[in-house]
């Protein structure tokens, strides 16, 4: 199996010592440390805020009697492997799209339980104010993924710096493109090197999420535009398997995100870098 580096949080898993004069059985003891597990919720997730988020929803999980431990990975398949191999018993890292792909290249069943909220995507420029100051023959780095590359290509069509087949959306490749007018150069980068190609030279634009480019110091605001028709399939997403979906755990972990102070969590903290929240 594949190895990860993985840094575990534990996150409200409290532990009762109780003294008592009478001594328990072995199948007592092995009974009771089942019932524990089975109260335990394992979510894999990459970075904040969605971390961030997972820690919260322990919390309100926990007045419910359940823990949810946080099993937080360093890289954008990990989560998914570790769901789909039964590791963990969902994740939250990821959009619907972005899932359905690791699906069709895996052979997966993975299933998007419920989305929690839209980040604020868009193109940086540490060169340029303004869009009609960017020179002809430009490089644009984009993601390399299909999922994420199809939704930067939509938002460059936003602001009429290319012109994408007709219909096809935010699902869109370097091959749909019919205008080009300023013959921009595409960079196809992984989406956790987006930041680094930030201050590489001769590079104009540079898509990327606001969880990524924060580690260089910047933030939506600093955007020279940001994505303007909100595409719900991009909703960040608690995602579990086909053959937990319905289980008690998946039930208990929805409630949990979905609740009020998820939501009063994400919109006090986050409002700079997130849309408001679909739950």
């Amino acid at each position: 199996m594949k190895k990860w580096a993985l840094a575990v949080v534990m996150v409200g898993l409290g532990l009762s010592l109780v003294a008592c004069g009478s001594s328990k059985s072995k199948n007592d003891t092995s009974d009771s440390k089942t019932d524990k597990k089975d109260k335990v919720i394992t979510v894999a997730s990459q970075t904040t805020p969605m971390t961030d988020v997972v820690k919260v929803a322990a919390k309100v999980a926990k007045k419910d009697g359940w823990d949810i431990k946080l099993v937080q990975v360093t890289d954008n398949v990990a989560y998914n492997d570790m769901v789909a191999s039964g590791e963990a018993d969902a994740s939250f890292a990821e959009h619907k799209p972005y899932m359905e792909k690791y699906n069709s290249e895996k052979k997966a069943k993975l299933v998007a339980i419920q989305p929690i909220y839209n980040a604020k995507v868009g193109f940086y420029s540490k060169d340029y104010k303004s869009i009609d100051a960017i020179p002809e023959g430009s490089k644009v780095a984009i993601p390399n993924d299909p999922s994420n590359q199809g939704r930067a290509l939509a938002i460059l069509a936003e602001q009429k710096l290319i012109t994408l087949k007709s219909g096809v959306g935010a699902n869109g490749t370097i091959k749909d493109i019919t205008e080009n007018p300023k013959h921009l150069e595409w960079l196809q980068v992984d989406l956790l090197n987006l930041s680094a190609a930030y201050s590489e030279p001769g590079v104009a634009l540079v898509y990327n999420y606001p969880t990524y480019i924060a580690k260089i110091g910047l933030k939506p605001a600093d955007a020279l535009f940001l994505e303007k028709k909100i595409d719900g399939r991009f909703a960040i997403q608690v995602v579990a398997r086909q053959d937990n979906q319905d289980s008690d755990k998946i039930k208990a972990l929805k409630k949990a995100m979905t609740s009020s102070t998820v939501r009063d969590f994400l919109e006090k903290n986050h409002s700079a870098t997130d849309r408001k929240s679909v739950v």
